[in-house]
Parts: structure tokens; sequence; C-alpha cells
């Protein structure tokens, strides 16, 4: 406070004393404006050009970086659309072959099977065969063999000898044939 009340009373004495009135400037702000004219004229001509050239090629730079984001977005979605479309392709593709494969492996199974069952029939049918012509064979060697084994059978049970000859005719006559 006391610096205020001092600094008032000084300008109230150079009043007094008919010195200059504050409102008419001096030689002092003249010489200041024609420097800092100097300094705008200086920093207007050699400063800001290039300052304003490089801010420029700065947003040239980040408008040429978002344009090469966007793209490269753009070609991302390009690219991922293809591999959607790649992989259902490929998922139907994979699809179709194992439909395939299951198609052609129930085939071959069918046909193994159908193989399977032509030869047990034919393994049947030749078994069959072989045991008619083995039991047609028994049979011809029993008739040929039945009147001695007759007469043998006879003898044993009658304890006396009998001829082969009278127990085949009588064989004979037994089974009607």
């Amino acid at each position: 406070m006391r610096d205020a009340s001092l600094s008032i009373l000084a300008s109230s004495q150079v009043v007094a004393e008919g010195g200059s009135n504050f409102l008419v400037p001096n030689g002092t702000f003249f010489f200041v404006l024609a420097i800092f004219l100097i300094v705008l004229a200086v920093i207007g001509t050699f400063v800001v050009p290039p300052v304003m050239r490089v801010l420029h090629e700065r947003d040239a730079m980040v408008a040429k970086t978002a344009a090469d984001n966007k793209k490269a977005a753009e070609q991302f979605e390009a690219a991922k659309a293809d591999y959607e479309e790649a992989l259902t392709e490929a998922r139907v593709k994979a699809s179709s072959l194992r439909d395939n494969a299951r198609a052609e492996g129930r085939k071959v199974v069918e046909d193994a099977r159908a193989r399977a069952e032509q030869q047990v029939m034919s393994t049947l049918q030749m078994a069959s065969e072989q045991l008619k012509r083995e039991r047609d064979a028994v049979e011809l060697d029993l008739r040929a063999n039945v009147a001695s084994m007759s007469a043998t059978l006879a003898s044993r049970i009658l304890g006396v000898d009998v001829a082969p000859a009278a127990a085949t005719t009588s064989a004979t006559k037994t089974s009607g044939r």
C-alpha cells in the first residue's frame, strides 16, 4: 500500500510541476512501435512461411495416411470376404466329398456283402452236392454190403450159419425194392 501511495504522490508532483501529459505519447513509444513492426515483418517473412509449409506437409501426410488406412481397411474387408467365400466353398466341397465317400463305402460294403453271400451260397451248394455224392456212394456201398452184413448179423443172433444169398432176397423183400 505504501508503494502505491508513493507512486500516486510522485505522479501528482509531475503534473503539478507542469510536466508532460501522459495522454500524449513520447518518443520511446514510437521507437518501440518501430522495433515491433520490424520484428513482426522479419517473423512474417522468414519464420511463418517455413512453419506453414511444414504444417501443410503434415496435413497432407495425415490425409494420405487416412486415405491409406481407409484403402487398407477396404482391402482387408475384401480379403476377409474372399476368405469367407473360399472357406464356405471348401466346407461345401468337403461335405460333398464326405457324402460321396460314405456312399462309396456303403456301395463297397454292399458289394462285398453280396459277393460273400454269393460265395456262401456257392459253397453251401457245392457242400450239398458233395454230401449228396458221398451219400449216394455210401448208399451204393451199403447196398452192395447189406447182404453179407445181414447174413453175418443173422448168424450171430441165431447162432447158425446163414447164407448171404438168402439174406439178400429177404432184405430185398422187406425193403420193398
